[in-house]
């Protein structure tokens, strides 16, 4: 009778024990290694956008295994004592906790879909109308430029030109070809002067400015071609929640008493 009451007792003890066994995913030199530690890094690489498929799960337990290990050697060394590891242990707790505050509040304050759209309406606006196909001739002075203009005149090419002539590294090689872009995105007496163009016409006079002197001839002009909303909103969401975080940023910098 005696022995049976052991037996049970025997059997309840490691009936309890189990569930705590379970727990840990190895017991290292009698340090407990607890299964929340490769959750963690699993969770953590997920974050970093590299999922851990079911068959790499090993991998991951062996790794917080040997990262105990080396803990340990570390401890016994007394590395954890020291003023350097006391520090960077500080400037790791900032860093994750700041990461925290910055993900808390994004989510307490999500960029909306009205937003989006409101940005994507504010760059329609900016960007729209029309686009213009526009080769160029940089020189120095306005001679060069003149000369340059009563030669195109008598048939010279203007590719030929531009690649001989231009004082523009970006666009001399390919002819002066400074491909489709809308007016406002280039100095104002630039944009001032193809705006005055139609379709296969050149400027009469050159053109002066901050970079010297022009000679213009408009190929083509259309409609702009903006992006359509949908394969934007991504991007625009993106840079409304970078603003929104500069902004909070800012503000606590402005509410904080620093003396």
């Amino acid at each position: 009778m005696k022995k049976v009451i052991l037996t049970a007792v025997a059997a309840a003890a490691i009936g309890m024990a189990l569930p705590a066994a379970a727990q840990n995913v190895a017991i290292v030199n009698g340090k407990p290694v607890p299964m929340a530690r490769v959750d963690m890094l699993k969770n953590q690489l997920e974050k970093a956008g590299r999922p851990v498929p079911k068959e790499a799960e090993g991998q991951l337990k062996d790794e917080v295994i040997a990262r105990e290990i080396f803990m340990q050697e570390a401890s016994k060394r007394g590395l954890d004592a020291s003023e350097d590891y006391k520090a960077q242990m500080e400037l790791a707790r900032q860093t994750i906790l700041i990461r925290e505050l910055f993900a808390d509040q994004q989510a307490k304050n999500p960029v909306t879909d009205e937003e989006i759209k409101a940005e994507y309406d504010k760059f329609v606006a900016a960007n729209g109308g029309k686009e213009y196909k526009v080769r160029h001739i940089l020189v120095e002075n306005e001679a060069d430029a003149k000369k340059i203009i009563a030669d195109l005149k008598k048939g010279a090419k203007f590719d030929d030109l531009a690649k001989k002539m231009s004082k523009d590294p970006g666009s001399k090689d390919h002819g002066g070809d400074l491909d489709w872009a809308a007016a406002a995105s280039y100095v104002p007496e630039f944009a001032e002067a193809i705006t005055k163009l139609q379709k296969g016409q050149m400027t009469d006079a050159p053109v002066k400015s901050q970079f010297g002197w022009h000679v213009i001839r408009v190929d083509d002009i259309r409609q702009a071609q903006l992006p359509k909303f949908e394969e934007v909103k991504p991007q625009i969401a993106q840079q409304l929640q970078q603003q929104k975080l500069a902004q909070f940023q800012d503000s606590l910098r402005k509410g904080a008493k620093i003396e």
